[in-house]
């Protein structure tokens, strides 16, 4: 095995256990809306999961373990992906933002905040900001 095999399946590997976190925000309600389910096949085509792996997480998605991004940065980072996954397919609506609150405290942002965090991740990523600019501005709300 080289060592881009061995890169390829540790990235491979992380985007589906980022897949299944996502699965399992989607799922704390004990159901997968139309709307999360559009959610989740346009993120599984962007995270690269095959139709086979797909079908897998969402039936045993427990079985992956929930790995949030240890630091706030990498947490900015995801959320900078997942807001422009709503915005760019303009499916950004009360439903969207709700499903997007909900990943904002999976990634562990603090529940009373999510709200405001979505919100201005939203605006930010509306706005066409860099992801460097969005850390920043993001950052800046706490101060």
């Amino acid at each position: 095995m080289s060592f881009s095999d061995l890169f390829d399946s540790g990235f491979k590997k992380r985007n589906e256990d980022h897949f299944a976190s996502i699965v399992r925000v989607a799922m704390s309600d004990g159901v997968i809306s139309s709307e999360e389910r559009e959610f989740l096949d346009r993120l599984s085509r962007n995270l690269d999961i095959s139709e086979k792996d797909y079908v897998t997480i969402l039936k045993d998605y427990k079985s992956h373990p929930v790995n949030p991004p240890s630091s706030y940065e990498r947490r900015l980072e995801r959320l900078y992906d997942l807001a422009r996954m709503v915005w760019v397919d303009q499916v950004e609506g009360e439903k969207q933002v709700g499903i997007l609150e909900r990943l904002c405290v999976g990634l562990g942002f603090n529940p009373k905040n999510a709200k405001y965090v979505t919100d201005k991740a939203l605006d930010l990523v509306q706005h066409g900001v860099d992801g460097d600019t969005f850390i920043e501005e993001i950052k800046n709300m706490n101060r």
